[in-house]
């Protein structure tokens, strides 16, 4: 935990002090957040526990400045303390928004002109040291399905159940590399977004909860932000913004890249099922209200022939009755 009297030193020193903080409610992550206000300035300060790190967060934001794209700007960094201070984007969050009653289809194609916008500009540096979204990382995430969510659900599960699960992935997550490569920024939806209406273009979608971002797919961020975990997204919206980023891209091979869409959705939505069911477990019940939404969307994946391998371990092992069952009492 943060010294206090460390956090109104760094405070001071940065010329912060006296400055008025609110807490701001937290995610799923284990930071945690405060808003300054002093006079007519604000920015935030990011309490980072012991054991993590924010230099991802600053390399990462350095890497979406100089492609054009809106990160918030580093103002102070204490590493020794966890301690970060950032430029406070405001509460104009796509969540927001859309709960408020905001038009979702142009927020939607400002987030996929986003999107284009970085992977047509963004090549990694050399000296950047990012993860590397591959089969082998995505097949890591999946397991934690068989290795966390389902022994939860049905009990103790057999090693050859788990070995059956990992071949049916491997072919499917081989497929979903042959598409081009770019920055991965892996939560990439509408609770981590904002309309920052006063800068031009692409600038206009402020980028938040990047730093665990690494290479992959350009396919797994457009998943993120269609398919997303926590609210509905319409299908006026998936049928105007897929294309959308198709025709920005159109050297790109189709089949490809509609092959690559189905097999991460069903990847991500694996993974983010085992990761809210095990928040739930450890007392955010909350994350449980998901999880009807996650499984239709990851059925729904599953119908794509691509993954008719991963549909029939589902059909054999976790069949819909035991879903739908899990569901109604969650």
């Amino acid at each position: 935990m943060v010294d206090p009297d460390g956090a109104a030193i760094f405070l001071r020193r940065q010329g912060w002090h006296g400055a008025g903080r609110m807490p701001l409610a937290g995610d799923a992550s284990t930071r945690r957040y405060e808003r300054l206000i002093q006079g007519d300035r604000c920015a935030l300060l990011a309490f980072v526990p012991p054991g993590e790190s924010h230099d991802d967060f600053i390399k990462i934001a350095g890497l979406l400045h100089a492609v054009g794209l809106s990160a918030p700007k580093i103002m102070a960094d204490d590493p020794n303390q966890g301690l970060l201070l950032v430029e406070d984007f405001g509460d104009g969050t796509y969540s927001a928004l859309l709960d408020g009653g905001v038009a979702a289809l142009p927020l939607y194609e400002l987030a996929t002109d986003a999107l284009i916008h970085l992977h047509r500009n963004f090549t990694a540096p050399p000296a950047a040291d990012l993860p590397v979204f591959n089969q082998e990382l995505f097949l890591q995430q999946t397991m934690l399905f068989c290795e966390t969510y389902l022994p939860s659900v049905l009990g103790a599960v057999d090693e050859t159940i788990k070995d059956d699960f990992r071949a049916a992935w491997e072919m499917p997550l081989a497929q979903a590399s042959q598409v081009p490569q770019s920055l991965l920024l892996r939560d990439f939806h509408a609770g981590n977004l904002f309309r920052l209406p006063d800068r031009p273009g692409a600038r206009a979608c402020g980028l938040i909860d990047f730093q665990d971002a690494g290479t992959g797919p350009v396919s797994y961020d457009l998943v993120s932000l269609l398919q997303d975990a926590r609210r509905d997204v319409g299908g006026e919206v998936t049928a105007a913004c897929l294309p959308r980023y198709r025709a920005g891209f159109p050297e790109t091979d189709g089949v490809a890249f509609e092959t690559s869409y189905a097999v991460l959705a069903a990847q991500r939505h694996v993974r983010v099922i085992a990761v809210f069911a095990r928040l739930a477990a450890q007392g955010r019940p909350e994350y449980l209200e998901y999880l009807p939404r996650l499984w239709r969307l990851l059925n729904e994946a599953l119908t794509h022939p691509a993954l008719a391998g991963v549909a029939a371990w589902f059909g054999a092992h976790v069949p819909a009755a035991v879903q739908i069952d899990q569901q109604s009492r969650q």
